[in-house]
């Protein structure tokens, strides 16, 4: 059970639970049930409001609605155990997520991102550098758009060639997008297409964008740098392992929960940038997986005289697909992820 899988099965337990008449008929299950990481101090792994959605409908208090799913999602395979907290939160209980699970996803869902970003012919654009009054505002809207194709969304497709006017992309449901401010000037020019890109992504919409020198930093106090760092580090390890004879091969990872579980949760965290139009999201998720990866690097490959084993392959695996996750992430943002650095 992924927790995009988890949303999914929510969805089915409501569904399941009116045609079975124990919620009311009119109790229709919401197209879409938020689903995320439980907050500090919270109970289990992930959580839910999806009671408060459905109780209105169904004519009774949202703790009610809640114990009705509860006992139908605690029978759910993948699902260790849920419970009801407050006023109606669900609350679950997974299994610590596995490395092939996790690297069986990224490989997938890399190919579901190469293909929103263009790699199958869809030409959503990746650029939008072009200086101008509009020009934070097609980063942003252009950034939505991959983001949604990559949900299976229907929004109109951008033209493959730049507009001669940054301000008008195609359309993408975005909220009022605070430009680049003026005392800023040409921060394409000052900083390089993808810095510049990162700050206008990594603030809200609404929210006038940062730029200072930290963007011009190759080192740790450049998040920009950090995520493409990273990247470039996890294409290393695979060079350099098959200098020593050896090649990525999926097998359980026991000792890397942080890098697991960042991964888990990437298709919840680009749900979420799309249907709040909020790449934001997507950035703040891609600095916690490189920081993450640039941990984990150090015992990936063989130290000394240790001999390549089925443990250093899988270790290998698991950066391959957190490099190829950041790729990815780094795509969708319209930035450029190099193989070295």
């Amino acid at each position: 059970m992924t927790p995009a899988d988890l949303s999914r099965c929510v969805v089915r337990a409501v569904r399941c639970a009116v045609a079975d008449g124990e919620l009311a008929a009119g109790a229709a299950a919401p197209e879409r049930v938020v689903v995320e990481r439980t907050r500090p101090g919270g109970v289990g792994d992930y959580a839910t409001p999806v009671a408060f959605q459905v109780a209105k409908a169904a004519g009774c208090p949202p703790r009610d609605v809640a114990g009705v799913l509860a006992r139908r999602l605690g029978a759910e395979p993948g699902i260790e155990r849920v419970e009801v907290t407050g006023a109606g939160f669900l609350n679950f209980v997974l299994p610590a997520p596995s490395a092939p699970a996790v690297i069986t996803d990224a490989i997938k869902r890399d190919a579901v991102v190469r293909d929103a970003c263009g790699g199958a012919g869809h030409g959503l654009p990746t650029d939008g550098s072009e200086p101008g009054p509009g020009l934070r505002e097609s980063v942003v809207r252009r950034s939505v758009l991959r983001l949604l194709h990559v949900q299976g969304a229907t929004e109109p497709a951008a033209p493959t060639v730049a507009p001669a006017a940054p301000a008008a992309p195609a359309a993408a449901p975005v909220a009022p997008v605070a430009p680049v401010a003026r005392r800023d000037g040409d921060v394409v020019a000052r900083y390089g297409a993808d810095a510049a890109r990162w700050a206008m992504l990594a603030a809200p919409a609404r929210e006038t964008p940062s730029f200072s020198d930290v963007l011009l930093v190759q080192g740790e106090a450049s998040e920009v740098f950090r995520v493409r760092y990273a990247h470039a580090r996890s294409r290393a390890l695979v060079r350099n392992a098959e200098q020593l004879g050896f090649h990525p091969e999926a097998g359980d990872v026991d000792d890397a929960p942080a890098l697991l579980r960042l991964l888990a949760d990437h298709p919840l965290v680009l749900e979420a940038a799309a249907h709040h139009r909020a790449p934001e999201r997507l950035t703040r998720h891609l600095v916690e997986l490189a920081d993450a990866l640039l941990d984990f690097q150090y015992g990936v490959l063989p130290q000394g005289d240790e001999k390549p084993s089925a443990a250093h392959r899988a270790r290998l695996a698991l950066a391959e697909a957190a490099g190829t996750v950041l790729a990815g992430g780094l795509a969708l943002l319209g930035m450029d992820a190099p193989e070295r650095l």
